[in-house]
């Protein structure tokens, strides 16, 4: 895998991890733009440098709000033991109970999922649905702060990322959606997504890196690997930054338009002869 190919696709990761447009979406539509063949149909090839531009998303989230996750793990773990919890601790266990349907689905259905998901008219046909949702539930208007989060919320918010297992929806862009369907805030909801995204991307890892165990570590992988780790770290922590800026003073609405004409030309090549 040439090293350019993989600092590309870093930033590709890295950006649409956290912008609300779909990073599975756009890791296969580039690929399949420029015709680029990198693995070969080698599944574990394929997995390994997923894993890498994961780990390269999960560090930048981690890095950035590194005084959040501290006190959301302290005070969630005294959370056990001493009651009423703090609103730190309140909020870590809504983030756990948030993750586990997304975690129970993809762990179950891993392998329908990559085998019946990923193609370019159904990418498209997600960026556009799903990016009309977004608008739609931004348009609400709600106000309520992150802290507000209740127990339906995140289950609410935690059942919506299941969708994200579909590339084209969005992960980020399905858990702001209901955020701001259950009427947080547009940061509120943009601030949860990110720190939903911790245990998330964390678990896709241990589970992705136990089939590398079995399947075996490819070593001429190490440099793009490392480059695609550096692009997508770096890229993510800039969307992250740029996203919570945006968002304080104005809507979702350039992410809706980018999604939906994106999706269109998506299936305008799906359907022409050109691909």
């Amino acid at each position: 895998m040439p090293i350019f190919h993989a600092i590309v696709l870093g930033i590709v990761q890295g950006l649409t991890e956290f912008l609300p447009i779909s990073s599975s979406g756009h890791l296969v539509v580039v690929p399949w733009l420029f015709g680029w063949d990198d693995f070969e149909g080698d599944a574990s090839l394929a997995k390994a440098f997923d894993v890498a531009l994961h780990i390269g998303t999960l560090v930048a989230v981690v890095v950035y709000f590194r005084h959040d996750l501290w006190d959301y793990t302290r005070d969630g773990v005294r959370a056990v033991a001493r009651r009423p919890a703090t609103p730190a601790g309140r909020i870590a266990w809504l983030i756990v109970l948030a993750t586990i349907p997304a975690a129970l689905v993809g762990a179950a259905f891993d392998d329908q999922i990559e085998g019946w998901l990923g193609k370019p008219w159904i990418i498209g046909v997600s960026l556009i649905a799903f990016g009309l949702l977004l608008g739609w539930a931004d348009g609400l208007a709600g106000r309520r702060p992150m802290d507000s989060l209740d127990r339906t919320d995140a289950l609410v918010i935690g059942t919506a990322q299941v969708l994200a297992l579909n590339p084209g929806t969005s992960r980020s862009g399905i858990t702001i959606t209901a955020g701001r369907w259950r009427g947080l805030d547009r940061t509120g909801a943009a601030r949860f997504s990110f720190l939903l995204s911790v245990p998330v991307t964390l678990a896709a890892i241990v589970f992705k890196v136990g089939g590398l165990v079995v399947d075996g570590f490819p070593d001429d992988m190490v440099a793009p690997m490392v480059a695609g780790v550096l692009a997508s770290g770096i890229a993510g922590w800039l969307a992250i930054a740029g996203l919570l800026k945006l968002v304080a003073t104005r809507s979702f609405r350039p992410f809706v338009v980018y999604r939906v004409a994106v999706g269109i030309a998506v299936l305008a090549l799906a359907l022409s002869p050109w691909r």
